[in-house]
């Protein structure tokens, strides 16, 4: 089955399972630290100028999907389409480490779908909610010695120039 690519500006991202595919142990450590909630969700407004939103990640069925109220700013995702994400951080020692992604998001309106992440979801989404599928571009994770840090520990989908 082809693997869907989204574009991010000039580049493409996947969902989660074609990322997974590609680095399932950065993967495996990125889906174990946006368990630990809140994620922070970085967008960017109308104005071009950044917001970040406490979030609760869902992954689920290889996807990665956000619930969130219709009226919040998080749908800047919607309209810019560009996001990052980045795990909680508990302590000022990095305990348990970092894992960042960012690529782009798209709003599913697919009842299979939602029905998919409620299913996966840590709390009951409310049916006004509105359900977004996160894609890959680039993941990171990084440690402070505390934790065992998966290889590699950076992937960026093939054609992304490196930064």
């Amino acid at each position: 089955m082809p693997v869907l690519q989204r574009s991010v500006g000039h580049r493409l991202s996947v969902p989660w399972s074609e990322f997974a595919a590609q680095a399932p142990e950065l993967a495996e450590f990125g889906a174990q630290r946006l368990a630990a909630v809140p994620a922070y969700l970085a967008t960017v407004d109308d104005a071009g100028a950044p917001r970040v939103h406490p979030v609760t990640p869902i992954v689920g069925d290889g996807r990665l999907f956000l619930f969130m109220e219709p009226t919040s700013p998080k749908g800047d995702i919607f309209r810019r389409g560009m996001y990052a994400l980045h795990c909680l951080v508990p302590d000022a020692h990095g305990t348990g480490g970092e894992f960042y992604i960012r690529g782009r998001g798209e709003r599913i309106d697919t009842p299979h779908l939602r029905a998919v992440a409620a299913q996966a979801a840590s709390y009951t989404p409310h049916d006004r909610y509105v359900l977004f599928e996160l894609h890959i571009a680039e993941a990171r994770c990084n440690g402070y010695g505390d934790v065992a840090l998966p290889e590699p520990r950076s992937w960026q989908l093939d054609g992304i120039p490196q930064r």
